[in-house]
This record gives structure tokens, C-alpha cells and sequence, in this order.
């Protein structure tokens, strides 16, 4: 990779030559437009102009996967080739600006009337251009030290109801959680500075709960307050969270804006939980908006620490490869610095019977393993709950079967019976 650029490598469908099209997005996204004006000069070009490194042909087909009133309207009926294009960009086009690096690689490129489908699948930065964004403050190590899990998955939970919840009942849930021996707790991405249970009284509730369990026990638990809201609210909460002791802060990523994650990275010192609700909507049709692995790219440029992956056999829709890429993703330093990696969040109708695909997954135990109904609606607790999926990961490490594991784990077996039956596969079924 040239030092002096950053690629971006896209899957398009298009009538035309997949060639002339990449060499369209190039112009589109740099110096260029639809026909060449007078400013655009040679020199212009060899300066600011990006460019295609290479086209590989993937296979034509007979209908087009999205609507375009451009080809509609001159009449193309096909055939629509679908090819994998590489460009480079200028890093002199957008420097370290976060928000304009993200317009080069998708901006207008959606709209484009060459195309059917358009899908930006990666994004890859040299690593002198890396070190002008901001890295991670926290990650993974330093996560482990705040909350002194050294070894295992970090296991935690959300609250739950959602919302509704007053602080009094709020900071009540938090004491019984704390008291379950969870190590991480968060905020829910609709649950913020409500009227039932405002910032200003839940941080200082919440806090004392977790500092008065951290003086008796000794375990320092840690939570995630979604401080999203608009950026002087979030400075203003993130500052609260750090007097009362805190250690995190939650944001909904596509919601605050890359600005926004900047602005916060820059503020506080604190580990930014970066949630990716809305996700779905840019990467659902397969030819269409952004993959995993270049939206968590975009997003770590910001200086994340946690990243949302979802959850495998979880309950929403994407497939269990898209969050296994996403997990392995979360591992791979974007430049040369080997602290440059998050923490991957597991979410989403997680529990006991879900951590073998998990570990399968990473590999490794630098996981933030999230059970909301998978804890608190275990039949003998939370604390049973917190404790079976304790019980499936160390398993899971050790190479034994769930069901061979419950057999000497009592919690871990009341939550195979309770949540899911064995299916034929051998791996423990989701009970909806």
C-alpha cells in the first residue's frame, strides 16, 4: 500500500464496463465530475485524482438488484455485470478528517447512475495515516484492569425493562446485578436521559450502588451509561460519569455521528462502548451499503474501545458469518500499533446455550458477553444466570460439551432445560 493513500474495495453491479465504472467512482469521489472541466488539469490530476488498482469480473445476471431511473429512463435492459473493484485515494485530499474520509469512500456513490448496486466492503489506511486518527484509550487491556477480569470472558448484562425504570429501581436492579457477580452492566441504545430516571440522579445512584459492592467485595463492576445525545451533553455526562467513579460511556455510533465519536474520543478519558444500532439499515441487501468489516474500520478510526457485533444464533437477522468476521475484525490492529484492536460485545438473545459459537468464533477469551434475558430470566436467578454462562465458557475453553459440562454444573443445566433443547447439530437451539 502506498503510504500517501488509503483504498477503498467495493462490490458494484452495473450495465456498463466494470472497468469505466470504477474509473467514474474514481473522478466521482476526487477531482472529477461527469465531463472534465477547465479546472480539472492535468497537474490537478497527478495530485488529487483517485485511481484503480484493480477489477476482478465476477459473474453477469439478467435482472438488477436495485432500481436506477438514469438506466431506466435511457432504456438499458442488461445484461448486469457484477465485478469487486480497489481504488486509491489521495490521503492529501482529505487528511486526518474523519467525516471526509468517510464521504470519499461512500458519499454520492450510492446514487451513482452507472450502477444497481453499489457495496463498500473494505477500507484500508497506511499506518502513518492511521496514527493521525485516534486509537483506543482503553481497549481491551485496559478494560480487563477496570474491571479485574484478567482471565475469561467478561460477562454482563443490560437493564432490563429497558425503559420505565425510575432511578430508585434502576440503581435496586444494579445492587441485585452487582450482587449476581456480573462484570459488566449497560444501558439499553433507547435508554438515556428520560424523564423517569434523568443523568444527573442515575450516574450518582448507579455509582454508589457499584462503589459501596467495590468497598465490600472488592469487584469493581463496570457500566456503560448511553450518554448519546447531542455532543455538549455527552461531554457534560461523560464528566459526570468520571467524578462518581465510572469507567464507561455508551454511544449509538450512526446517531452521533463520526464528528460526535471524535469529539467525545477527545474529551474523555473514559472507554467508549460503541453501539451499532441501525446497522441493519446500511448492510441488510447484499449490494447495497457497507460491510462489517469497513463499518467497524470507519468507526475505530474514531477511537472505540468496545464495538457491538451482535450475537451468534442470536435473535436478529444477520447470518452467523457476518458476526464471526466482525469478531475476528475487532482483533486486527488497522495500522502497525498492536494496542490497536477493541473489545468485541456480543448482544442479542445471548445465554448459556450460545457460548460455545461464541468461543468457536474468537477463539481467545477477550469477549464482552452480553445475556439480558439470558440472566435475569434464568428460573433460579441472576446469579445463576452470570453463573451458567460462566460454567458453558470454561467448557468451551476446555473442550467439553455443553450437555457433558451440565452434568456437574447445576445452573448451567437449568438453563439448558429452561432456554433451549439440544439440537440435531449438537449445538443447543435458541428458545424464541
Amino acid at each position: 500500500m502506498s503510504p500517501d493513500h488509503f483504498e477503498a474495495t467495493y462490490l458494484i453491479e452495473t450495465p456498463h464496463d466494470p472497468a469505466k465504472v470504477a474509473e467514474v467512482i474514481a473522478g466521482e469521489q476526487s477531482c472529477g465530475t461527469f465531463t472534465r472541466v477547465a479546472g480539472e488539469t492535468d497537474d490537478v490530476r497527478a495530485r488529487a485524482r483517485a485511481s484503480t488498482l484493480a477489477v476482478e469480473h465476477l459473474e453477469t445476471v439478467n435482472t438488477p438488484s436495485l432500481s436506477n431511473a438514469l438506466l431506466e429512463r435511457l432504456g438499458n435492459r442488461g445484461p448486469w455485470h457484477r465485478a469487486r473493484v480497489t481504488l486509491q485515494f489521495p490521503t492529501a485530499n482529505t487528511r486526518a478528517n474523519l467525516p471526509t474520509l468517510v464521504a470519499t469512500v461512500c458519499g454520492n456513490l450510492y446514487d451513482l447512475g452507472e450502477v444497481t448496486g453499489l457495496r463498500l466492503e473494505s477500507v484500508r489506511v497506511p499506518d502513518g495515516y492511521r496514527r493521525q486518527f485516534d486509537l483506543p484509550k482503553v481497549g481491551i487491556e485496559g478494560t480487563r484492569a477496570a474491571t479485574g477480569v484478567r482471565r475469561g470472558a467478561l460477562v454482563g448484562t443490560i437493564i432490563k425493562p429497558s425503559v420505565g425504570l425510575t432511578t430508585a429501581e434502576t440503581a435496586a436492579l444494579v445492587a441485585q446485578l452487582c450482587a449476581a457477580g456480573i462484570d459488566v452492566i449497560k444501558d439499553d441504545e433507547v435508554s438515556a436521559d428520560s424523564v423517569h430516571a434523568p443523568m444527573a440522579d442515575r450516574v450518582p445512584a448507579v455509582m454508589r450502588v457499584i462503589r459501596e459492592h467495590a468497598e465490600r467485595t472488592g469487584k469493581q463492576v463496570m457500566y456503560a451509561f448511553n450518554i448519546t445525545d447531542e455532543v455538549d451533553a455527552m461531554r457534560r455526562h461523560a464528566d459526570l460519569v468520571a467524578r462518581e467513579g465510572g469507567s464507561c460511556v455508551m454511544a449509538s455510533l450512526n446517531w452521533i455521528g463520526h464528528a460526535g465519536l471524535q469529539t467525545l474520543r477527545r474529551h474523555t478519558p473514559l472507554a467508549i462502548h460503541g453501539h451499532r444500532n441501525g446497522y441493519g439499515a446500511l448492510s441488510r441487501h447484499p449490494l447495497l451499503g457497507i460491510s462489517v468489516e469497513a463499518y467497524q474500520t470507519l468507526w475505530r478510526l474514531g477511537g472505540v474501545d468496545h464495538m457491538h457485533v451482535h450475537g451468534l444464533q442470536g435473535k436478529f437477522a444477520q447470518p452467523d458469518a457476518e458476526v464471526e468476521a466482525a469478531i475476528a475484525d475487532c482483533y486486527r490492529p488497522l495500522g502497525e500499533d498492536s494496542d490497536d484492536v477493541v473489545m468485541p460485545i456480543v448482544s442479542s438473545g445471548q445465554w448459556a446455550g450460545t457460548v460455545q459459537a461464541t468461543w468457536d468464533a474468537a477463539g481467545r477469551d477477550d469477549v464482552m458477553f452480553m445475556a439480558g434475558g439470558g440472566i435475569l430470566a434464568h428460573p433460579d436467578g441472576a446469579a445463576a444466570g452470570v453463573t451458567s454462562i460462566r460454567q458453558a465458557w470454561q467448557a468451551a475453553a476446555d473442550g467439553i460439551s455443553v450437555n457433558e459440562a451440565a452434568s456437574q454444573a447445576p445452573e448451567l443445566a437449568r438453563a439448558l432445560d429452561f432456554f433451549g433443547k439440544t439440537a440435531a447439530h449438537g449445538k443447543p437451539a435458541r428458545k424464541d
